[in-house]
This record gives structure tokens, sequence and C-alpha cells, in this order.
């Protein structure tokens, strides 16, 4: 058998760095997934599969709040990791057979693994909620992200779990880490017109895996779409294993894409549509934004009274861990339950909100409406045009017209504070941009010429526009009076915006688009509304 170099792979074997080849064959773990059935993962993610930083995954909810709606969505971060792990080194090894040119290395397709392994280390409890809406909230100026805290923890896992050593075994050097880390979030700087560091750019398709920047398809969302699907219960029209056999890389705009055959562009518009119907009916439902503006404010509260030990033994607030990933690593949903169980006096505020979501004591939503599209809409302004949308004097005449006798309003610093606004963004992922754009394709009779196909080529039943904003607004106190204050101002700010008011328990459905005045018989048809 011939001697491989160090870091040199035929496809079985890998050389170490001893010269020395190893089987992989032997050394692969197996792993029974309900989604992707049973799939094998390379020795070096099971050694850092078997880490305490990868293995706090189990103790993060892959969809947070979702789950106080939907009780089969109890599954976490660490199986959906393993999927996108799978899936990386399957979109990977299928293009590499198809397209031998391109040259893809077995060296290439771990680094894209271990990228998909440890795309969400940098979570934290109650996954989106933390960076999207507690660290915003509390650090408004800050711009952090859970890929820039995923690049740290993966930093951080290498460093204190000597793997470094391992990876050299394998042939992983510094250039190889750099690789995985722009996989996760992006170039460190951008500068000319090939950014990143990793790879050279005729490797720029595999940057189009596990998270393209792009258009939005990577194997990141084929394994969410699928495991959400299953856990929440709701149908999935989008076939990624189908998608994967017709992938293919053609140069496009100077840089090599991953492209789709032309037949499968309604799949892709499919997957498109999978992922605004889960935010619709999952992420994005209201009673699930409630629970999550209500966790959000407790751990606010809570922020300043909790401690977790970090590096050199120092203790930091919980916002202050994306900064220490010693302390980071020890921040899991358990927080909730640490705030819950406590019997600390500073942790009272935080512990009775959490206390109502236990007993369903939800805040209640007042109304909902929405805007017109591309109109810059910020939570905490939207909130303080709604306190001030009707004057201390209009809101008791109106308040005592609807039966209210006894009314004395001097509701508006309560007000103010008992009011949770939401504005809610519906999109197929970028923005209000059609992500099909942004993707290229190419025939049967010519696959080695990528075209772009029109949404008009297509159907003409697809949508016309790709985003939306609804904004929501809750009330913290629940008692009639406050209710009915906090709907009359809302009504007040949604005429004052032009914009139709619904309540907080229905939704309109337009069976068909409104039309206006019938020219012949001159009757308007009326709206159609259904149960939220």
């Amino acid at each position: 058998m011939q001697l491989l170099q160090p870091g040199q792979d035929n496809g079985v074997y890998t050389a170490r760095t001893d010269g020395k080849p190893s089987s992989l064959i032997d050394n692969l773990k197996v792993f029974n997934d309900p989604i992707h059935g049973h799939i094998e993962l390379h020795p070096v993610c099971v050694k850092i599969i078997d880490t305490p930083q990868f293995q706090r995954l189990r103790h993060l909810k892959q969809l947070g709040g979702t789950y106080y709606v939907f009780p089969g969505a109890s599954h976490n971060r660490f199986e959906h990791s393993l999927g996108v792990c799978y899936l990386a080194g399957e979109l990977a090894r299928k293009l590499r057979c198809r397209q031998p040119g391109l040259q893809i290395s077995e060296l290439d397709i771990l680094c894209v693994q271990i990228a998909g392994l440890c795309h969400d280390l940098g979570h934290g409890p109650f996954s989106h909620l933390f960076d999207a809406k507690f660290i915003r909230k509390l650090l408004p100026d800050r711009k952090w992200t859970h890929e820039q805290g995923s690049v740290a923890m993966f930093k951080h896992l290498v460093e204190v779990n000597g793997l470094k050593e391992e990876f050299n075994q394998y042939g992983l050097d510094d250039r190889d880490i750099t690789f995985i880390t722009e996989q996760i979030a992006g170039p460190v700087a951008k500068t000319g017109k090939w950014s990143y560091e990793g790879r050279d750019e005729n490797k720029s398709f595999l940057y189009e895996i596990v998270a393209n920047k792009r258009n939005s398809i990577d194997v990141d969302k084929w394994d969410y779409f699928a495991r959400d699907c299953y856990h929440l219960g709701i149908g999935n029209n989008f076939d990624h294993s189908r998608v994967m056999k017709f992938a293919r890389v053609l140069e496009c705009d100077g840089e090599k894409q991953i492209c789709m055959r032309d037949k499968e562009v309604t799949n892709i518009y499919d997957m498109f549509h999978t992922r605004n119907a889960l935010h619709r009916r999952a992420y994005q439902h209201s009673v699930c934004q409630c629970v999550e503006a209500m966790v959000t404010e407790a751990f606010f509260k809570a922020n300043d009274h909790l401690r977790f030990r970090g590096r050199g033994g120092r203790l930091v607030r919980m916002s202050e861990a994306i900064d220490d990933m010693e302390a980071f690593t020890k921040l899991t949903d358990h927080v909730y339950q640490q705030i819950l169980y406590s019997d600390e006096a500073e942790l009272r505020p935080a512990r009775d909100i959490l206390e109502r979501i236990v007993r369903r004591q939800l805040y209640k939503c007042v109304g909902q409406t929405q805007p017109l599209p591309r109109e810059a809409l910020n939570d905490v302004a939207v909130r303080d045009e709604i306190v001030t949308a009707l004057t201390k004097e209009e809101l008791v005449k109106e308040m005592r017209q609807d039966g209210f006798t006894d009314v004395d309003v001097d509701c508006e610093l309560p007000l103010a504070e008992s009011l949770v606004v939401q504005i809610t963004v519906f999109s197929y992922g970028m923005q209000d941009k059609n992500p099909i754009d942004h993707v290229r394709f190419y025939s049967k009779k010519d696959p080695a010429v990528a075209v772009q196909v029109r949404k008009e080529q297509v159907s003409h039943m697809l949508p016309e526009t790709f985003a939306e904003q609804w904004v929501r607004v809750w009330c913290k106190t629940t008692d009639v009076r406050s209710l009915a204050i906090a709907e009359k101002c809302f009504q007040a700010w949604c005429r004052k915006k032009q914009l139709d008011y619904k309540p907080g328990d229905l939704t309109d459905v337009e069976l068909t688009p409104y039309k206006t005045a019938n020219q012949y018989t001159g009757v308007t048809p009326r709206k159609t509304r259904l149960a939220f």
C-alpha cells in the first residue's frame, strides 16, 4: 500500500501527521437519528461532540418558547447540529462524486462537516430569544449575534479540550480552522473581491453548504425544516434529498456557485413556502411570541442578580457571558428553573413573571394590525406612539361612552409600563426580495450553463410580495379596565396611521382578493373572518 503524505487522503484513508494511515471506516461512529436514520460521523466530529461545550446543546430547546404552545417541540440544538453535520457531508460528497473536477478533498468535506456541527454553539437560553430579544433589549448598541458566539465557543472548545493535536493528526491546520469559522460567521473583514482566507476562490461554492449568504438555500435549513415539522406535527412539502441529487456547481458572475436543475424550481419555492408557514404557524405564533416576551422580561429583571463563574473564577452577569465562553458554557435553559425556584428577594419580580407562565396567566393581546409594506417600524417607538395616541381627556370621554362611568384615568405611566409591542416580520428569508432571483439553474439539455428562472416562467400563482409586517400589542395587566384602556389607545393609533385594527383573538382572512363595490350591483363583498 502506498504511504500517504500527512494530510493527504484517498477517500478511504486520511494520513496522520506521523505518516501512518488510519482507516476512517473502522472509526466512524453511528448515530440513530429520527429524521435521517443511521448517520455516520467522523472521529474528529465525535471528539468535538464529547466535550462539555458541545454537550450543553442538549439543554437548549431548538424552538425556545414554542414548546409552551406545541408540546411536541421538545427537541434541542444538540440533535439539530448532528443533522446539519451529516447533511453537510452528504451534499459535499455528492458534488465530488458528480463533478470530480471540483477537486473536493476529504479534508474539505471534514471542514464542512465540522462547520455544520458547530454552527449553533453560540446559542443562549431559549435559542433565538437570547440574542434576538434579550441581548438586543439589554445592549441595544451591541450588534452581537449567535454566529459570533459560535465562533468564539468553537475556538474555546478547541483550546480547553486540547483538540488542536487531534486536528493535526487528521491533517487539519490553522487555515482549515479559519475555513470552519468563516463558514459559520462569514469572513473576518471584507477586503477586495475575495475576502475569505480559508479557501481560494475556486472553492467558493463550499461556503454555500452550511450557511448560504447568497440565497439562503443550505443544509442548516434543510435539517430544521424536516426536524421542526416532525416535532411540531406540521406537514413538510419540501424534499431536500431530491434537491441534493440535482445540485451542481457552475461558474456564475466569476464565482463557482451551487446551482439547481431547472425542473426543481417548484421544489425550491416549496422550501421557502415551508419556511414562511413555519414562522406563521409556529415560530411567530402570537402565543409563542407572548411567552417569549414574558421570558425576555424575566431574564431582563434577573440579569443583575444572577452570576455565572467565568475565566479565572470571575463572576459575570448573564449578559456579560457573551464575552466569556467559560461562563457561557454554563448558560442553558436551566436559567428559567433557577429563577423560578429561587427564594432570593432580588429575583422576586422575575420569578413572578415566570410563575404567571406556569399558571398560564399570560399577557393579553389587545390587538394587531398590518402596516404598509417596507414601512420602517421600531418596537419602542411604536409603543410610545400608542401610549400617546389618545390624550387623557379623550381617553376618559371614550371610556365613559363605553359604559365605564366611574373612570378617573391617571394611567400615562402605568400604561407605558404595561404595554408590550412587537413588530413581526414574515418573509421568504431575504427581507422583501424573492430569494429565487438569487438562485441559478441549469437544464438537462445544457448542464454547463447557469441561467436564471423568472417567477413568471414558473407560475402566475406565486406571491407578488415576499415580506410583510404585523404589529402586535399585549397588555401585562389583565383586569378589564386596563385592557380596555390599552385597546382604546391601540385603536386610536391605528386610526391615526389609517390601518385596519384587528382584535387580538381574530385575524382577517380574505379568501379572495378584496374588491371594491360591484359596478353592476353596487354591493361591496363582505370580508370573511375566521377564528385565530
